[in-house]
């Protein structure tokens, strides 16, 4: 079940999918990562390649491309929870994969692409 905050967010989102869908399918078709990760975000951050400037856009957030390797690598996730990240990561093909850091805190949300 969606909770309003997650339907919100989705909602929110929805004009951004396009972009973020086509970072995502280039990263991995590109075979840079096996595990791409969209950071959605409203503070400035220092990881990931930018995608959309909450500035350029008519929206709140800014999205950044990243992969589990920088993850691992800025030690937001530990190596040791690796595999289990990877046993938790949606299809691909029909989901994106987002780290939303917000009010809320930090969290992944699988979203569809569609």
């Amino acid at each position: 079940m969606k909770t309003s905050k997650y339907k919100q967010l989705e909602s929110e989102l929805e004009n951004y999918k396009p972009v973020m869908s086509r970072a995502f399918d280039a990263v991995l078709g590109q075979g840079i990562t096996k595990y791409p990760i969209l950071i959605i975000h409203k503070e400035q951050i220092n990881i990931g390649i930018p995608l959309v400037d909450e500035d350029q856009v008519e929206g709140n957030w800014s999205v950044r491309m990243s992969t589990l390797e920088e993850f691992v690598a800025k030690k937001l996730i530990e190596e040791i929870k690796v595999d289990s990240f990877c046993t938790v990561y949606k299809d691909k093909k029909k989901y994106l994969c987002l780290f939303v850091l917000s009010e809320l805190g930090a969290q992944f949300i699988f979203m569809p692409k569609k």
